[in-house]
């Protein structure tokens, strides 16, 4: 069994531990808690780690959030991954910082990054989990919002959120959607 987990984000240093790339971050965390490292590949950079006979393949596209459809696509055919073992981490500006939530289907909220990705891959009923980060920006600031760093009392709360994230994630690999679900929604 093989499994894709996206976290999607953008590349290069300006867009480092931003609001947006919380889904780098989170399996960023999932490969240095595994003792693995990215590789350089095409659309993206991907990491690999065994968990209990499953093969997790973590993936950073490297397309830019609204590209994000092909890094997943590609990546998904290469493995031979089927739709139900994808799971994209995304960041949702409609639930408040540190809440995760995981959904097996649903609209891209006007995330361009899901967007891209139910457009590509020509369905929306793929699992995500959506890492908030709140909404406290005036009224046209959204974008600058989310390209923004957490402020620190924020950041400070960040590992153990990560911490949880990554219980969620192999929870899905290994009890699947439904469990995962019913185990952790929840949660504060």
């Amino acid at each position: 069994m093989k499994y894709l987990i996206t976290g999607l984000g953008n590349i290069g240093p300006e867009y480092h531990e931003t609001r947006h790339n919380i889904g780098f971050m989170t399996v960023d965390a999932l490969a240095k808690n595994a003792g693995i490292g990215f590789t350089d590949g095409r659309y993206g950079f991907t990491a690999r780690f065994s968990l209990k006979g499953r093969q997790v393949i973590l993936l950073k596209p490297s397309t830019y959030m609204n590209l994000s459809g092909n890094a997943v696509r590609y990546w998904m055919q290469k493995e031979n991954i089927p739709l139900e073992n994808l799971l994209v981490v995304v960041d949702d500006l409609s639930l408040p910082f540190g809440t995760l939530r995981l959904k097996g289907k649903g609209s891209d909220g006007g995330h361009n990054g899901l967007k891209h990705i139910a457009a590509t891959l020509g369905t929306q009923a793929y699992a995500r989990l959506r890492f908030g980060i709140g909404n406290d920006f005036p009224r046209g600031g959204q974008i600058d919002y989310v390209l923004s760093s957490f402020p620190e009392e924020e950041y400070k709360l960040i590992p153990e959120r990560l911490e949880q994230a990554g219980e969620i994630i192999k929870s899905f690999c290994l009890a699947g959607l439904d469990i995962t679900m019913n185990q952790f929604n929840h949660k504060k």
